[in-house]
């Protein structure tokens, strides 16, 4: 059996200086004794963070900026688990100025009127500055963001808002423009690992203290668990470990069955009316634009452990089977209408089925986005250019007075043609719009066309 063995850490971390006190009203240390592990091996410095490279490597500039201490107003936006938070609190403990924090969840108004009014005196008073740390700032209210504009605009507060809402739609414009915006990826399976690692050795806040085996087997089902969430991966180590009884040698096995059990369900992170919500669907949709059937029933399934409504799945489809299938299967759009008919009557979890045999016909069926771009052609002329009228053979002519105007006159009833077809003009000014492709059955339309426009070869 493959184990990882957890042994002490040899080295010792050199203490990072900083005004501590600062951070006791969110970041309370003084008593980790019963802390969440997740909680207890926060790392305290920037050389302990684990991950977000391309914000934190040598040279980015949010290093540089809290190096510095130089911080203006910024958001940190990403999934849970990222480490927003825990970049906040080593701001806290790396920063000369007056740390404060709330919670968007808990807080009101006038909880930032206090923090405003202390922060004014300081500054006026002290020549110290105060950097406001607000976490979930998305929960507050366009009310709740405007209180903070004037003296984030004026420097006297340093504004620091975590999120997991993209900012764009969840706050304030003009709040929005006076912040840097910093994006936080979820972190890979590799640096949960190292994550969960430092937490096995760790003596003094992990468990390097006791005797810990690690099937490297179940440190990756862990890490993959965790689907990019560091606290989800250790609140999973520290159930595992807590509750596995240890051997006669007062070993701790853990092993891959533990692991499974420590995660239980993998909660999938899917906002369902926000911006992970849209792009899972937009891969949902290209991944079927782009004839990838493996990659498509997978967003699919995301969609639905999710708990995503089947209807809006079937609204996804059913404008895909027209945009981008078109007349090169025009059976797709009868299929998708059929398939929203039967998840109704059928419902989950077997609509599951329907929805699996759709998405795998949508993603191999041909593709053609002609008929889409006739209609946007058609629309932009409509819009731009000189509206055109309707020519006088084809007005309707069932009203009395139709015929001394001379509505209809001219008309040819193309029934009354071999093929059921005669030249005529149907309107003023002649463009094309629907260029159909050499794909399904549009090539069928194709060569009706060249042979109706008399360019057959």
């Amino acid at each position: 059996m493959d184990l990882f063995q957890a042994e002490p850490s040899k080295e010792k971390r050199e203490s990072q200086s900083g005004s501590e006190s600062s951070c006791r009203d969110f970041f309370d240390a003084s008593d980790q004794s019963y802390a969440p592990l997740a909680s207890r091996i926060r790392p305290r410095i920037l050389d302990e963070f684990v991950g977000q490279e391309h914000l934190l490597a040598e040279g980015k500039l949010l290093r540089r900026t809290i190096l510095a201490d130089r911080l203006s107003s910024l958001i940190l936006y990403g999934p849970p688990g990222s480490g927003k938070t825990t970049l906040a609190y080593i701001i806290s403990r790396m920063t000369g100025a007056r740390f404060k924090s709330l919670n968007a969840v808990t807080a009101n108004v006038g909880d930032l009127r206090k923090m405003i009014e202390q922060a004014q005196y300081d500054q006026r008073e002290k020549n110290v500055r105060t950097i406001l740390f607000i976490d979930e700032i998305h929960r507050f209210n366009k009310a709740q963001q405007d209180v903070l504009m004037p003296d984030v605009e004026n420097g006297t507060l340093v504004l620091i808002g975590s999120t997991t809402h993209n900012p764009s739609f969840s706050i304030n414009g003009p709040l929005l423009s006076r912040s840097t915006i910093f994006e936080l990826q979820p972190l890979t399976e590799q640096e949960i690992i190292r994550i969960l690692e430092r937490a096995l050795y760790d003596e003094k806040q992990g468990f390097g203290h006791m005797k810990v085996e690690m099937e490297k087997e179940a440190l990756l089902h862990l890490a993959k668990s965790a689907a990019g969430d560091a606290r989800r991966a250790l609140n999973a180590l520290e159930v595992g470990i807590l509750t596995t009884p240890p051997d006669s040698k007062g070993k701790i096995l853990f092993t891959q069955a533990v692991a499974g059990e420590s995660c239980q369900r993998k909660i999938v992170f899917y906002d369902r009316d926000e911006d992970y919500h849209y792009d899972t669907a937009s891969a949902f949709i290209k991944s079927m634009r782009g004839s990838d059937p493996d990659a498509a029933v997978y967003w699919l399934a995301k969609m639905l452990y999710a708990g995503e409504d089947p209807r809006f799945i079937m609204r996804r489809i059913l404008i895909l089977a027209s945009e981008d299938i078109g007349n090169a299967d025009p059976q797709a759009l009868v299929l998708a209408s059929a398939g929203l008919q039967a998840i109704e009557f059928v419902g989950l979890p077997e609509a599951r089925i329907i929805l699996g045999q759709l998405v795998t016909y949508m993603a191999l069926a041909p593709k053609s986005n002609a008929s889409y771009a006739a209609i946007e052609a058609a629309a932009e002329d409509v819009k731009e250019d000189v509206a055109q009228e309707v020519p006088n053979h084809l007005r309707d002519k069932s009203y009395a007075g139709a015929k001394q105007l001379g509505h209809g006159e001219g008309y040819q009833y193309v029934h009354q043609f071999p093929e059921h077809y005669v030249k005529q003009q149907y309107v003023k000014k002649k463009n094309t719009y629907y260029r159909p492709t050499a794909f399904g059955y549009e090539k069928v339309h194709q060569d009706r066309l060249k042979k109706l426009r008399g360019t057959a070869s």
